[in-house]
């Protein structure tokens, strides 16, 4: 045993002196190795930074809601029958509650009806564009995951009672009162004033496609009195008591709906059931792309070092073939001499790893720095996975010349020119 520790010592001292005395040729010989380390590090940071991206936004969204719309959120073929539905009306809301009470053991806990259009919105001399403005019902604050800045959501009566009050997001309220507070002042809806009395604490976006803080939420009655109800603005959010059963949950309220609806049995349904899996499943082909493109980038990287640390190495063991017959007639072992070689090969990707690492942890760093809403995620399990397979590659492309070191006849080593 403190032999064969000894033979790692000696190999990774030898290994070190050789590395030294050719530095260049050793960095150009790892270069294979660090473009395909750096690969593999960014396919795995860039699909760790979409799944971290996804489950805030969920969180945002909030995991544990039914979205029940006209339209489903996917890409349909026969769009003339979805067309043809019935517009879902934010009346079905008190509706559906009943049926929902009515229900022994519902896992379904109550719907809220909401209404969107993107207006310009103003405040003095400050105006808005695009801003995601949305009427709902008191009982929204049953489904809000976010926590409020200042101020709070409108309650009961200025609900019922369509009082003119709204909700700003973050981003809208400094974008409309740069230099002092938002509550209680007033801005102006399609020309109609709304007294502020929330502001919305910062929240960020969907996947940097769609800001949550550039929104306004209103009471439903005073934003029909503006907006009215179209065809495709109106769905209903329904809160699921138990998230781990959404799929049971979506079953149910698929039967409940057609109840609210009046279908008869053997009729198609003439709305959509939505949830976050549908953003998973578009999801999923941009991750795959993602990870089908930087294996074969990996792949490649790494087939083209592994070559040439197996030609180097091959190199190395005919210029040091009077050193490997020396060593063989002073009694080194073939194991011994296999060791050294491999080892070699191994220290050259292990570098080659650590400087792709290297490389790419600045390049993440300067993506956070050009793109703060985009989600980076540089984890210590792809430092795991670099090292695994700069050690694997070593071993693969070192092993071939290590073995003919190894087998060398000490006496015809011993006569090379």
């Amino acid at each position: 045993m403190l032999r064969l520790i000894y033979e790692f010592v000696e190999s990774f001292r030898i290994a070190y002196a050789q590395i030294k005395a050719n530095a260049m040729r050793s960095v150009l010989t790892a270069l294979g190795v660090i473009i395909g380390i750096v690969a593999v590090t960014l396919m795995g940071t860039a699909i760790n930074g979409i799944d971290r991206g996804f489950e805030n936004s969920l969180a945002m969204l909030g995991d544990d809601v039914l979205y029940v719309q006209k339209w489903p959120w996917r890409n349909v073929e026969d769009w003339w029958n979805y067309r043809n539905r019935p517009t879902v009306m934010p009346e079905q809301a008190e509706k559906l509650n009943r049926v929902i009470a009515q229900t022994p053991n519902s896992l379904l806990e109550i719907a809220v009806p909401v209404v969107a259009s993107g207006v310009s919105i103003k405040a003095g001399a400050q105006q808005v564009s695009g801003v995601f403005v949305f009427g709902t019902t008191h009982s929204y604050s049953r489904l809000m995951s976010a926590d409020f800045d200042g101020g709070r959501l409108f309650n009961e009566t200025e609900s019922v009672g369509g009082r003119q009050v709204a909700v700003l997001g973050f981003d809208v309220a400094q974008a409309l009162f740069p230099s002092h507070p938002a509550l209680d002042q007033t801005i102006l809806i399609k020309g109609q004033p709304f007294t502020v009395i929330g502001v919305l604490a910062k929240q960020g976006s969907f996947l940097g496609l769609f800001s949550f803080d550039s929104q306004v939420i209103l009471p439903l009655t005073a934003y029909r009195k503006y907006f009215g109800v179209s065809r495709n603005n109106a769905q209903l959010r329904v809160k699921v008591r138990d998230k781990t059963r959404m799929g049971e949950a979506t079953d149910e309220l698929i039967g409940a709906m057609r109840r609210v609806r009046g279908q008869l049995p053997g009729e198609r349904d003439n709305f959509s059931i939505n949830q976050q899996q549908a953003f998973k499943d578009q999801l999923e082909p941009v991750k795959k792309g993602i990870a089908m493109a930087g294996l074969f980038i990996t792949g490649l990287s790494l087939f083209v070092g592994a070559i040439g640390i197996m030609n180097i190495t091959f190199v190395s063991v005919k210029e040091r073939t009077k050193e490997i017959g020396t060593r063989k007639a002073l009694g080194a072992r073939r194991r011994t001499i296999l060791l050294q070689f491999l080892i070699e090969a191994v220290s050259i990707c292990l570098i080659g790893g650590v400087v792709g690492l290297g490389v790419t942890f600045g390049l993440c760093l300067g993506i956070q720095a050009a793109m703060p809403a985009l989600p980076v995620v540089f984890s210590f399990g792809l430092v795991n996975i670099s090292m695994i397979v700069a050690v694997a590659t070593g071993i693969i492309s070192g092993f071939a010349p290590a073995w003919t070191a190894s087998r060398l006849d000490p006496v015809v080593a011993l006569r090379y020119e």
